[in-house]
């Protein structure tokens, strides 16, 4: 059974997964790791290393970054506990049910079983919070892992500070909202079964290889709002709907389509408050939303074909085929 959704003014079919089992356990790691007692340090990690094994290593030495050794972890969360427990605590209500989140995230994979039902999918979601300049999302042998400390809200206090700003700009921390997590647990999922592709390529195709990954990302969060998928605000994707056919324009009369020079392509390729070169109301990376266009239009030209075949065709030849013209 399929279900037709509206989308941008057109009908995509997404198939019922209901009856897909898909198993997800939720770990609350932070809860743990918080309730470490610091007067027995080494006993308390000895503890959490039993209950956690695999999570703990990769939480103290690839998230925490403390070195491989007793002394260092056992100095290093005490310091840490004790300078984020402000924090934590603000995330204990923020993320008191997590339930909804974990239900999303569940859904995709469902989704992403149906698709692709040999992929291995991850059986835990866990949650941690780490130090401000580490990881949002990962993907780690147990699970996908989830570092609330990036999604307390885009108006958390500590997100306003000049520190805070000078690592996450107001364009990057306006996405650390719990929304978000969904969509960059499935990210993560993209990029392990898809890897990034030959940056080498003409702009053209590397744009296409990023509309594949932001068309795998929709089928997987069918539900989920193309602004949080895009990470673009309401305003910047219906100015580039608005747009689409002078966004094109821009590329053809600029010779931009088969440049390979990074730094003639790299403004359309990575993330921005912006993309002047085209207009400041244009979206930064905005190669992605070229590239989705094009492999939707390829798409629906090949209906018939499966996503893993898109995946195995050539951007060149989806580029080609597409005939895109808006």
């Amino acid at each position: 059974m399929a279900v037709l959704l509206a989308a941008c003014g057109s009908k995509k079919k997404v198939p019922d997964v209901s009856a897909i089992k898909v198993s997800l356990q939720t770990i609350r790691f932070e809860q743990a790791f918080f309730k470490v007692d610091t007067t027995t340090i080494g006993a308390s990690l000895q503890q959490l290393h039993t209950t956690y094994p695999g999570f703990t290593q990769d939480f103290l030495y690839n998230i925490l970054g403390t070195h491989n050794n007793d002394d260092s972890a056992k100095k290093d969360v005490v310091a840490f506990t004790t300078s984020y427990k402000l924090l934590y605590d603000s995330a204990q209500i923020i993320f008191k049910n997590f339930a909804p989140i974990a239900q999303q995230v569940q859904q995709g994979l469902q989704f992403v079983h149906y698709y692709f039902p040999k992929y291995p999918l991850p059986k835990q979601l866990i949650t941690f919070v780490g130090p401000i300049n580490s990881y949002g999302n990962i993907i780690t042998q147990d699970g996908l892992a989830v570092g609330l400390q990036l999604y307390m809200g885009n108006q958390y206090s500590l997100y306003q500070t000049e520190a805070f700003q000078g690592l996450y700009p107001a364009y990057v921390s306006r996405r650390f909202t719990p929304e978000y997590i969904p969509v960059n647990c499935l990210k993560n999922v993209v990029d392990d079964m898809y890897p990034h592709q030959n940056t080498a390529k003409p702009l053209v195709q590397q744009m296409v290889e990023a509309g594949k990954r932001l068309y795998l990302l929709d089928a997987f969060l069918p539900y989920a709002n193309d602004t949080l998928k895009t990470g673009y605000t309401k305003q910047q994707l219906a100015t580039c709907y608005k747009n689409e056919r002078n966004i094109w324009a821009f590329f053809i009369e600029n010779n931009l389509l088969y440049e390979t020079d990074p730094n003639k392509t790299n403004a359309y390729l990575n993330d921005g408050p912006n993309t002047p070169e085209i207009n400041t109301t244009a979206p930064g990376f905005i190669g992605q939303f070229v590239g989705w266009q094009i492999v939707k239009n390829w798409a629906a030209k090949n209906n018939k074909i499966t996503l893993q075949q898109l995946l195995a065709t050539p951007a060149k030849k989806i580029f080609d085929e597409a005939k895109y013209k808006p």
